[in-house]
């Protein structure tokens, strides 16, 4: 069985930092795009941060481009998402997702991935 399990959120005072793990079982993130996407109260989920499977090319939505970096280490088959400069509105609950066939670009991700992990909360206080 597939599992995804993601750690590492908690609350933050803004400007502050935090990194998210997500350790994959069943499934080897070197063969498969990631991501993470994340759900605010009374919001559709989004996509924050991808990477792909074929050349690691990442994407970043235009709400954390240049704060957030997302990155894996095949040797411990973990996702990260480092979070920096976070803000109030970044508050959510933060999933992590893996797909052996999205194509992930610099400007493209999807939601359709087949495989999440139960979500880990952020919070952000101003």
């Amino acid at each position: 069985d597939v599992q995804l399990q993601a750690s590492g959120g908690g609350s933050v005072q803004a400007g502050g930092s935090l990194t998210l793990s997500c350790e994959a079982s069943g499934l080897s993130f070197e063969n498969y795009a990631s991501g993470w996407f994340r759900q605010a109260p009374g919001k559709e989920r989004e996509i924050i941060a991808c990477i792909s499977r074929i050349d690691g090319a990442t994407y970043y939505s235009d709400s954390v481009r240049g704060r957030f970096t997302i990155s894996s280490d095949n040797a411990k088959n973990t996702l990260y998402l480092q979070m920096n400069s976070l803000k109030p509105e970044d508050t959510a609950v933060y999933y992590c997702a893996a797909d052996p066939r999205v194509v992930v670009t610099t400007t493209r991700c999807a939601y359709g991935m087949d495989y999440w992990g139960k979500g880990t909360q952020v919070t952000v206080s101003s």
